[in-house]
């Protein structure tokens, strides 16, 4: 379970970046990093505060081009090209002024569709994310976890095949941050979500990880690579087992705890 996991099968990766360097005021924040997702997988990355994940986010999204590295989708390079993939950040940035079908639809708005069509597009969805009734519901009138499936469910209207969730539960009770990451896991499966989530929670990055990239160090470089066994789908009791202990403890001791 160290980096590379000898015996892990070897999947080719819908996306990927190489070797991506990216540099602000001349002091390099990210380094050498290399990471692939597999179609349907998830990745998190986990490390400190001040170690670059935001900045590595940005870049993966197209928001900022590297100063060094590749990104690719599907074997085409897409470095520096914004909205190839889907990008939530850690605020839903819901608008309280428009109804929460409203919120939701707004990359099907700037993409040019007409309002009708794409509320009615939208609509659809609510179901499957626990919003049936709320359509026309404020985001002001919504709980936290409702109000991050909204934010969640506006991102997955951008239609692209990769999603990138920056830290989307932190600012959840603990209760249904756990709700959320059930929730979360069986809607990936269900729309067939290729995820990278970035994460400072060990056992949140395991309980919904296939693997586990942790950055450390200024610049942020990623210093150990831990494929999680067993593989998903993972039993209700995975975080309470021996081999989840385990794999906790590796990764506490990567990142010095």
């Amino acid at each position: 379970m160290n980096g590379g996991n000898a015996g892990a099968a070897k999947t080719e990766a819908l996306f990927a970046c190489e070797g991506v360097v990216k540099t602000y005021a001349g002091e390099p924040v990210v380094a050498g990093i290399s990471l692939e997702l597999s179609k349907g997988g998830f990745i998190s990355l986990l490390g400190p505060s001040g170690v670059g994940k935001t900045t590595l986010f940005n870049v993966l999204a197209g928001v900022d081009t590297p100063d060094e590295g590749k990104i690719f989708l599907a074997g085409e390079d897409i470095t520096g090209v914004s909205g190839r993939v889907s990008y939530m950040l850690q605020k839903d940035l819901l608008l309280e002024y428009r109804t929460v079908l409203d919120n939701v639809i707004l990359p099907l708005l700037i993409r040019g569709e007409k309002k009708r069509e794409a509320r009615e597009y939208g609509a659809a969805f609510f179901p499957h994310f626990g919003l049936a009734g709320y359509e026309k519901k404020y985001p002001r009138q919504l709980s936290g976890g409702m109000r991050q499936r909204a934010a969640l469910l506006r991102t997955c209207m951008m239609r692209n095949p990769v999603i990138l969730l920056d830290e989307p539960f932190s600012a959840l009770d603990a209760i249904t941050r756990r709700q959320m990451q059930e929730w979360y896991r069986d809607i990936a499966q269900e729309m067939s979500l290729s995820t990278i989530f970035i994460t400072h929670d060990v056992e949140e990055a395991l309980v919904l990880s296939d693997r586990v990239y942790i950055l450390t160090g200024r610049p942020g470089r990623i210093s150990r690579r831990l494929d999680v066994l067993p593989p998903r789908p993972r039993s209700h009791d995975f975080p309470v087992s021996a081999e989840f202990s385990v794999q906790k403890r590796i990764i506490l001791e990567a990142i010095g705890l």
